[in-house]
């Protein structure tokens, strides 16, 4: 049995894993293939409520915890890589307005969010700037009551699809403390989405570039106060990350599970595959990572609902969730295409896209290497703690 799961978490888990098992995974391969937004799939979502899962009830969602949000992510994901980012980026996009936001802004903004009617995207990224936020160059000056962003972000998730961009961009011209927050509409004037990249997977999810050019909003979009960008953009990352994470494990659990399946009903020399001592200690090894990558994730999803809990060690408990999870979900897809020889190579076959699905959770929200940074740092830091 996972791990800590309450009634409510298993009824949370049966729920999400019937949708995605009756009505997301028959339409997974088509995503993929077409490239296009499963509106469907969002609509089907929200009726069911899971995209209020990250929500407060004061604002139309459930209130429920944290694991309850990953597990959700996680069953979705096992189905369709694309949809279950469709979950997680509702959490993302709505994270800076939850963390530092108005009264007013949460009531405008996380009420529509919480009934699934419209998407948000999180603007970060920029083509100069991935890992190294405080490079940005995206600048945000202020003009009577507005403010005037300019610049471009770069790789945004739901671009040309979102309701709303969270925009981050200098306020002030140097170093980390001049970046503030901005919420800004998607039919500004000089808001625009000139290019929407072609991906190895996660095909259905619409990842392209935003551009601003001259682009006003009223003061009251700022986000929190001026120079605290910086800052909010961390601490956002450390509560989407699981997110990311709880993607990655679910196409993990999705590509075992399927080769599992094929591998005990094909038989070569008279017997089923899974019982050559090669292929089922493969899928043993596969198991054990899977597991251990969901405990180090559900251990994560406590600590962040822990009011007590330092947000340092929330930092490093997201960091090696996803980077845990990230590489599992690597390493057990590429297993699975080799548990389907070569049937697991061609498209008929869901384990090939599984395998492009998961290697961009070893990229975004953080490479793998920026989270062992993370984690690294914690542990110096923890060091150089007098005992």
């Amino acid at each position: 049995m996972p791990y800590l799961l309450t009634e409510e978490h298993e009824e949370i888990r049966d729920l999400v894993r019937r949708l995605a098992r009756e009505r997301v995974a028959p339409r997974a391969a088509e995503i993929d293939s077409t490239g296009e937004f499963p509106f469907d799939l969002q609509e089907l979502l929200a009726q069911h409520d899971v995209l209020a899962l990250p929500f407060a009830p004061e604002y139309g969602g459930t209130g429920t915890d944290t694991l309850s949000l990953l597990i959700a992510i996680e069953e979705l994901s096992a189905a369709c890589a694309t949809t279950g980012l469709i979950l997680a980026v509702q959490e993302l996009g709505g994270l800076p307005i939850k963390l530092a936001g108005s009264e007013e802004q949460k009531k405008h903004w996380l009420r529509p969010l919480a009934r699934g009617e419209i998407l948000p995207a999180y603007c970060l990224t920029e083509p100069e700037c991935g890992s190294d936020v405080a490079a940005m160059r995206t600048r945000a000056r202020r003009q009577g009551d507005s403010y005037v962003l300019s610049g471009v972000k770069r790789f945004i998730t739901n671009a040309g699809v979102a309701a709303f961009y969270v925009v981050f961009a200098r306020t002030d011209p140097e170093g980390s403390r001049g970046i503030s927050a901005f919420i800004v509409e998607a039919d500004r004037p000089g808001l625009s989405v000139p290019h929407i990249e072609h991906k190895m997977g996660i095909r259905g999810s619409q990842t392209g570039d935003v551009e601003l050019d001259d682009v006003h909003v009223p003061a009251k979009n700022l986000i929190g106060e001026e120079g605290e960008g910086f800052s909010l953009a961390m601490r956002v990352l450390d509560r989407s990350r699981p997110g990311i994470a709880a993607q990655a494990l679910g196409i993990a659990q999705g590509a075992l599970d399927y080769a599992v399946e094929y591998c005990s009903q094909r038989k070569a020399f008279n017997q089923p595959l899974l019982e050559f001592q090669g292929l089922e200690w493969m899928a043993a090894d596969m198991a054990v990572e899977i597991q251990a990558a969901r405990e180090l994730l559900y251990s994560c999803a406590h600590a962040l609902d822990d009011p007590h809990a330092r947000p340092e060690d929330v930092s490093r408990a997201a960091a090696m969730a996803k980077l845990k999870a990230a590489e599992v979900a690597m390493t057990v897809t590429t297993n699975a295409v080799q548990m389907l020889g070569g049937y697991g190579y061609i498209q008929d076959y869901p384990v090939e896209r599984m395998m492009r699905d998961a290697k961009i959770c070893q990229i975004y929200e953080g490479t793998s290497q920026i989270q062992k940074i993370v984690i690294g740092r914690s542990l110096r830091r923890r060091q150089a703690v007098p005992q």
